[in-house]
This record gives C-alpha cells, sequence and structure tokens, in this order.
C-alpha cells in the first residue's frame, strides 16, 4: 500500500475524529485534557487546536502545504491566500485537498448564483466542447448573436434599461468596463471633434476593474499608486452627494461610470435621489451615463438589474456585466443603447476570445435562469433570513455591529473592529465569508442557496464571533 494512500486514511481517521469532537462541550473537554498531560505547550495547543476545529487551517506538514510551496516559485504573488486549497464543488459548497466541507458565502466573489460545477452548465460546456469552441469574430456563430438578444430582452423585460438595444460581448469585468469607457469617449469626440469632452467622472469607494481604464476610474490609493500615473481625464465625486453634481459633471465629461450598489467599495447603496439627479446632469451636459452591475446585477437585488426599480428618467446609455453571467466561465458584456452604438464603427474596438461560441451558450442558460421571476422573488426571501440573524448579531455585539447594508443577496455588515480574525475562525468551522471596505462582512451567497444553508452558515458565523469577541461559550 503506497505512503500516499495510508496518508489519506490516516487523514479520513482524524477527521471522523475531530468531527466527533467539535462541539462547544468538547472543546471544553479536549482543553481540560490536554491541560493535565506534560506534553509540550506547542503540542498541547496544536490538540486543542485541532480537536476544537473540524476546518482547522492545514498544518505545514500536510498535503496542502506541500502543493502550495511547489507551485509558489512560479507564480506571480498578486494575492495573499489563506491555506486551504480547494478542488471540488458542488451547489453551495466547496472541498479542499483534504476533503473537508466548506459553506460557501462568497460565490466565488459573486460569481455562483447558481451555486459550484451545476450540472446543467456542465453538460452545455461538454456538448458545446465537441462541437466548437472558437472560431473568432472573424466570422459568425449561432451563439454570440443568442446571447445578446436573450440580454435585450431580458433586460427590457425586467423594467431596467428601456433602450437596451445592442451587446458587445466579451471575457471579464474590466473589459465590459473598458468598452464602456472607450464607448463613451467615442461618443464624446463624436460631439465635440476637437477632443475637450473626454472626461470620466467616477465615485470614491468605487471599483471598476484592474486594468489601466477601469483601474484609472477605480480611485482607491491601494490599487491605483503602485502603477500610477493613470490614465489623464478622470474626475472623482463623492457617493450620493446630490449638490456636487454640478461641478463634478461638466461640460467636458463624456461618461459618468457608478455601481448602483458598491460591492468592493463596502457594499453602499446609490439612492434613487442620487441616480436621478446623476442621469438629470448628464442630459444636461451630454454625458453618457454607465451603470456597473458586475457585482450587483443578474438578480442579486431580487431584481434582474439592480437599477431595475428605478423609473426609466434614471436608466443608463451603458450596463456593464461580468461575474455571474459565467457562473464561473470567464465571459463579459456591455449593453448599450442604439444611440451609443451608432457612434462605434466597424474597427473601433474587438476582442479575439469574446463571444466565442461556449462562453456564449453557457452564459444562454445562465441568462435564461437568472431572469426566472421566482428565483428573484426566493432571492428577497432569504434577504429576510439573513437581516433576522444580523439582528440577533447586533443584539448579541452592540458595540462590535455598526450597520447593515445592501439589498437581495449583496449584503454588508459593517463592524467598527477588524474583520479578518472573523473570517478566519468562520473558515476553521466550516463557513467561507469575505470582507470588503473598511472593516465590512460581505455576503454574496450563490442565490440557489437554501434558506436551511443559510440558518447552518449564521449558527456557524456567530460561534466565529463568540470566539473573536471573546463572549461565554455556553456549554
Amino acid at each position: 500500500m503506497s505512503a500516499r494512500v495510508i496518508g489519506q486514511r490516516i487523514g479520513a481517521v482524524l477527521r471522523t475524529q475531530q468531527q466527533s469532537i467539535a462541539s462547544p462541550a468538547k472543546r471544553y473537554y479536549a482543553s481540560a485534557s490536554t491541560a493535565a498531560s506534560n506534553l509540550p505547550a506547542s503540542e498541547k495547543s496544536a490538540i486543542e487546536r485541532e480537536a476544537s476545529l473540524p476546518n482547522s487551517d492545514p498544518p505545514s506538514d500536510s498535503q496542502t502545504t506541500r502543493l502550495v510551496n511547489s507551485h509558489a516559485p512560479f507564480m506571480v504573488p498578486t494575492y495573499v491566500r489563506p491555506p486551504p486549497m480547494f478542488h471540488k464543488g458542488e451547489g453551495c459548497y466547496i472541498w479542499d485537498v483534504e476533503n473537508r466541507p466548506y459553506l460557501d458565502f462568497t460565490s466565488g466573489i459573486a460569481v455562483n448564483s447558481l451555486g459550484h460545477c451545476d450540472p446543467e452548465i456542465s453538460q452545455i460546456m461538454f456538448q458545446q466542447s465537441k462541437t466548437l469552441v472558437h472560431a473568432s469574430n472573424l466570422y459568425y456563430n449561432p451563439w454570440t448573436g443568442a446571447l445578446s438578444q436573450l440580454l435585450i430582452e431580458k433586460t427590457r423585460e425586467s423594467g431596467a434599461m428601456k433602450d437596451a438595444g445592442k451587446v458587445f460581448v466579451c471575457n471579464s469585468g474590466s473589459e465590459a468596463n473598458e468598452a464602456a469607457i472607450k464607448f463613451a469617449r467615442k461618443c464624446g469626440r463624436t460631439a465635440q471633434p476637437d477632443g475637450s469632452k473626454h472626461e470620466i467622472v467616477s465615485f470614491h469607494n468605487s471599483f471598476h476593474g484592474r486594468t489601466m481604464g477601469s483601474l484609472s476610474a477605480t480611485p482607491n490609493p491601494k490599487y491605483q499608486k503602485p502603477f500610477s500615473p493613470m490614465l489623464p481625464g478622470f474626475r472623482y465625486g463623492t457617493f450620493n452627494d446630490i449638490a456636487a453634481l454640478p461641478e463634478l459633471v461638466t461640460k467636458n465629461t463624456c461618461g459618468v461610470i457608478i455601481e448602483p450598489i458598491q460591492g468592493e467599495g463596502g457594499v453602499n447603496v446609490a439612492t434613487h435621489e442620487f441616480l436621478l439627479a446623476l442621469r438629470k446632469r448628464c442630459n444636461e451636459v451630454g454625458a453618457v451615463l454607465i451603470y456597473d452591475e458586475i457585482q450587483c446585477g443578474l438578480g442579486r437585488t431580487g431584481k434582474f438589474w439592480a437599477h431595475a426599480d428605478l423609473p426609466a428618467e434614471a436608466h443608463p446609455d451603458i450596463l456593464t456585466t461580468a461575474k455571474a453571467l459565467g457562473n464561473g466561465f470567464p465571459i463579459g458584456a456591455t449593453i448599450v443603447t442604439d444611440e451609443v452604438s451608432s457612434k462605434i464603427m466597424t474597427g473601433d474596438h474587438g476582442t479575439t476570445f469574446g463571444g466565442n461560441p461556449l462562453g456564449c451558450r453557457i452564459a444562454h442558460n445562465i441568462v435564461t435562469r437568472l431572469s426566472d421571476a421566482q428565483l428573484q422573488k426566493d432571492v428577497l426571501k432569504k434577504e429576510v433570513v439573513f437581516r433576522k440573524h444580523f439582528v440577533r448579531l447586533h443584539e448579541m455585539f452592540p458595540d462590535v455591529i455598526k450597520e447593515v447594508r445592501g439589498r437581495g443577496l449583496i449584503l454588508g455588515l459593517q463592524l467598527n473592529a477588524d474583520p479578518t480574525p472573523v473570517v478566519t475562525a468562520a473558515r476553521e468551522r466550516g463557513l467561507l465569508i469575505i470582507t470588503c471596505g473598511t472593516n465590512t462582512l460581505r455576503f454574496v451567497p450563490p442565490l440557489v442557496i437554501s434558506e436551511e444553508e443559510i440558518e447552518k452558515g449564521m449558527t456557524i458565523l456567530e460561534e466565529a464571533m463568540e470566539f473573536v469577541f471573546r463572549r461565554p461559550v455556553k456549554v
């Protein structure tokens, strides 16, 4: 029998033992038993840790650590990742290479709205991969046009973007926003051939991407400073500040880009009054209004698009989407009005991989399902379940929790302390959550999550916060 198989069997036994002693009461007994032993302090600490946490971060001699250490020398260090290494997903769960399940409240940063490894998507991916994956945009294929048509039809049916006319399909959210910025610039150049109408306005705490154009619209020093100077012609305003709009958006403004709900910035919701005033100001100066719904769109708010409950006079000229559009497959899209499209000439923009039949066929299935009215109603019901638990958490930790923000299943829990220890404690108890903005826990689970899974996850979060903020555990 190989050492690998032996190790796997030993690991399985240890996991079974860990799971059998994972309750708060057995944490106490594990601590009591090791306290009386003559083991070195480090070993006692390790035993107590392993006995108390069903998903404790992998130790230095684990298979995970060996894999990470062997791969790290070949990877550009752009991310600080936690220790677990994930290799399998199903529904609202994801498993690490130690075969331990985690309930996923992140859905790949609002990507896996239909859950991990959705069977329909997997089947479509398999079928299309045997038919045609890529032929380039030099030629037509059946699925780019079909996806474009479906996006326009479902957008209009939803009550959003009343003048939605045409679609540019690309590979990511950053690329969708790059296209939007270029299209706005082209509209400005058409209106003022001398190039004076070229400025792009965005807002503090926004996040529009990491390519140079989208990064220039993301006024966060953490992201911009290492790559400065940014592209010229970008101005930044204060989110929800109506009074500042006349000086911010001027005759030199060709486009304004805004997230109706800022995801990375802290789950900050734009008021209807602000978006109405912004649309009015754009009309006054002839600027294109861009709604970045890459994170908040496609059913996440309980509406097909986050701005769908706005009156038509607040609708955008350009709408960008990605993330949930592919449920993990890289694809994005920029939806424009016919007025904007009329300014874009053949050769003005393009993409090699964007619009490939594999991605478009996958997205066609996803758009069909995420536009379902019952799914969107269920999102609002699930929001109520989350908020019920947020009320309880606030009662338990009134000095820690300051505010709840968001809509549907894009929610933020504002803390007055660094939430990183809570994220770690939750992960080691089998729950994945992420942060955003300043001291904010972000909740963007799959839209198909069950109420029972929400209850389970929030129970784990409560235990994690008990541990971090040292409230006594009831035994």
